[in-house]
């Protein structure tokens, strides 16, 4: 009977090579299901690679679990087959993992560590012993138990050490770096993991480094978030040129790679040809050698079967050609698909640019980005019509549950462009696109509201964000109060209390300004206490306002003075330092110092004008046309003033344009945003909560979605500048 399996074994091979994976699977099957018994040790090894072919080119992980969990029990029974017992755990918990079974995949892994412990400590041993520790880890991490995740990322760092794999090595302080950045508590221990992560990086040999991409991208991106979260805009910006280039060089590989492909194939179909001269046939076979020798040396760093992947750190869900491998094997899964990765580059890039006013640069970088994204989400059968109001998508509940999870990649970063987009448009005085945009937004997460969770409460601040810029500053405020209430994070609370604090400023009266006062208070009296200096700036912006207000003029040119210094240092976000500008501006020419006045205003007007801004535009203009008439400069009086009208008139069919619709009153309404009233959802399990989980030794592809999507990605569209006040 072992002649009959190997046989069958063979035709599957075959099936399987042509990508016909249904009759590949159902040779392995016929194995399963004879009458007549075979080995115990063949049936596993076919209900491995059963397994194995459903995880990659199916959903269907009800069948793939049930043959994991057959094989496990015969295991059970045979003394010896250490590898194709921890196989079987490797596979069993990735099907653990995408059905949402995190205690069950625990427990799982913790039976694959056991086995481990009681078999020696050879280098099978000390792999295995990597997989299941980073598996256990990620599981820990979607379950909130940063501590024990990062105990098993330890160990697992100190097993790379014990077989001097640097790679290994590497994987582990980044992931440890990564999960110190996602829970962010002690800036200490932070900063100890990123320079762990350096000096490793730097013991790997330059020719080693270059083999492995997904590392390096890993590591750029983890040192992008730190720097993002303690606003050094000025080495995140290195570190995104050093990921462009790598994206560059990366395409231009792969470029090459489909010409090698095409030319391969052309070749090949030449030979067939019977009536091909026996010259010609030669040198077109050896033609055929060389070209495959190129392709061969420019993907491989020896790929192994599937079987044998799947004993390493492969990812058994994704395609070569979407992989962008850690390192050569065994170390070749993948942290995120390539296609996220690319798109993640591209929002890193925008986050540093955006704030410097390099609105050409993000639009095509937001535009490329989006439609990557689009193209992966069509995949899974999500699409969008092309009008704002005609989306036509599955719901949540039409989702595969295995196609969650990497769904769930792709929509949060398609959410996350849209929020940089409405702050762009906004900050351009786009009203419509930004409404536009904004709408898109509230369609995605009310047909994915479990996935997109934590968009809500970024939702309701872009909306309070919009009616501020086009002047309802009743309904910005109810806006920023709402969107503090639906998140739990102190730094969006912060910022959602300060920007409700300028708008009640902005309504002028007394009761509003008394509201204000009750809302900067608690954050100015914590404002050190953030990371960075984005909740110290806008603190100080709205207290300065607020000073103001109360003609307490020298203590409120002291606060904004010192605001300005700060936003000017670490954010180098233009229209912040231009509205900083302008109320100092104000504030001089009030206390009767008009050199000052004119300077400082003229370089507000000058940033205003590179922003598009037009309010604050119209805001130093209004200010500099009191400066005029006061020093009794007729001339400018006249040229501001013709300048200012046509910015007004500018300023208001905009805004007609954007009250024309009726999304408008819907966007700014006093409502909050509801989502579908689904009969079910995914199972909203802590993996849904966790944003960009570490990756994946074993090759899961990992959740991107709610509640710390702010923490990790850093998004700072919630510490943008305050509209015209």
């Amino acid at each position: 009977m072992e002649a009959v399996a190997e046989g069958l074994w063979e035709l599957a091979d075959h099936h399987e090579k042509k990508g016909e994976m249904g009759k590949a699977v159902k040779c392995l099957e016929a194995i399963c299901q004879s009458q007549v018994s075979f080995l115990p040790i063949v049936e596993v090894r076919t209900r491995l690679r059963i397994a194995a072919l459903l995880l990659k080119h199916s959903h269907n992980l009800d069948h793939a679990k049930s043959h994991l969990e057959r094989a496990q029990l015969l295991l059970k029974s045979i003394p010896s087959c250490f590898e194709l017992k921890c196989r079987a755990y490797s596979l069993l918990s990735q099907c653990y993992h995408l059905v949402g079974a995190i205690p069950s995949q625990k427990q799982i892994l913790s039976k694959g560590l056991e086995l481990i412990a009681s078999s020696g400590d050879g280098f099978a041993m000390k792999l295995w012993t990597c997989n299941f520790n980073s598996q256990l880890a990620n599981a820990l991490v979607i379950e909130g138990d940063f501590q024990g995740s990062i105990s098993a990322l330890r160990r697992g760092y100190i097993c790379a050490t014990e077989f001097c794999s640097t790679e290994f090595q590497m994987f582990f302080a980044s992931s440890i770096l990564h999960v110190h950045l996602m829970q962010w508590g002690d800036l200490e221990l932070v900063e100890t993991a990123l320079r762990n992560c350096d000096e490793v990086w730097q013991s790997i040999d330059a020719p080693k480094r270059e083999q492995c991409l997904g590392l390096v991208f890993y590591n750029e991106l983890l040192h992008i978030f730190y720097q993002l979260q303690v606003c050094d805009y000025k080495n995140a910006g290195q570190h995104v040129d050093i990921l462009d280039a790598a994206v560059k060089a990366d395409r231009e590989r792969m470029r090459h790679i489909h010409q090698l492909t095409e030319e391969i194939d052309a070749i090949s179909q030449s030979l067939s040809r019977t009536d091909l001269h026996h010259r010609d046939r030669i040198a077109l076979s050896e033609k055929h050698v060389r070209l495959q020798e190129q392709l061969t040396s420019r993907i491989s760093n020896g790929k192994e079967t599937l079987q044998e992947a799947a004993a390493h750190f492969q990812n058994v869900r994704r395609a070569w050609g979407d992989k962008l491998e850690l390192a050569p094997a065994p170390l070749d899964g993948e942290w995120l698909p390539k296609a996220a990765v690319y798109a993640l580059v591209d929002l890193t890039a925008v986050l540093v640019a955006r704030p410097k006013g390099l609105f050409k640069d993000c639009g095509n970088r937001i535009q490329s980005a989006m439609h990557l994204i689009e193209e992966e989400l069509a995949k899974f059968g999500i699409t969008e019509g092309v009008k704002v109001d005609s989306f036509q998508f599955p719901a949540e509940v039409d989702l595969q549950h295995s196609a969650i999870w990497i769904a769930g990649v792709y929509l949060m970063l398609l959410m996350h462009f849209l929020e940089n987009k409405v702050a762009m448009e906004l900050t351009r005085t786009e009203f419509v696109e930004a409404r536009e945009s904004l709408v898109q937004m509230g369609n995605w997460f009310t047909c994915f509201p479990t996935i997109l969770q934590a968009c809500e409460s970024i939702i309701e601040m872009l909306r309070g964000q919009y009616a501020h810029s086009v002047g309802c500053f009743d309904e910005a405020a109810f806006h920023f109060v709402e969107a503090a209430k639906l998140t739990d994070s102190k730094s969006m609370q912060a910022m959602c209390q300060v920007y409700a604090a300028v708008s009640y400023v902005s309504i002028g009266d007394s009761e509003s300004t008394s509201q204000a006062l009750d809302l900067i208070g608690p954050v100015y009296r914590m404002m050190d206490s953030f990371v960075g200096v984005r909740e110290k700036t806008s603190v100080l912006f709205a207290y300065g306002l607020l000073l103001m207000k109360q003609h307490n003029l020298q203590e409120a040119r002291i606060r904004l003075a010192s605001g300005l210094q700060i936003t000017h240092s670490f954010l180098g976000n233009l229209q912040l330092v231009s509205q900083y500008l302008t109320i100092l501006g104000s504030l001089a020419l009030s206390l009767h110092d008009t050199g000052q006045a004119r300077e400082i205003l003229r370089s507000s007007l000058t940033l205003a004008k590179k922003l598009y801004d037009i309010p604050t535009q119209i805001w130093v203009l209004s200010v500099l046309t009191g400066l005029y008439e006061e020093l009794g400069e007729r001339g400018n009086v006249m040229e501001n003033s013709e300048y200012q009208k046509k910015k007004m008139d500018d300023l208001q069919k905009r805004l007609a344009d954007t009250h024309a619709s009726i999304h408008h009153v819907e966007l700014i309404s006093k409502v909050k945003l509801e989502a579908e009233e689904l009969h079910e959802r995914p199972v909203a399990g802590p993996s849904m909560r966790v944003n960009l989980d570490i990756p994946e030794s074993v090759g899961l592809k990992t959740a991107l979605a709610a509640r710390s999507s702010s923490r990790l990605v850093e998004l700072d569209t919630a510490r943008r500048g305050k509209r015209k006040v």
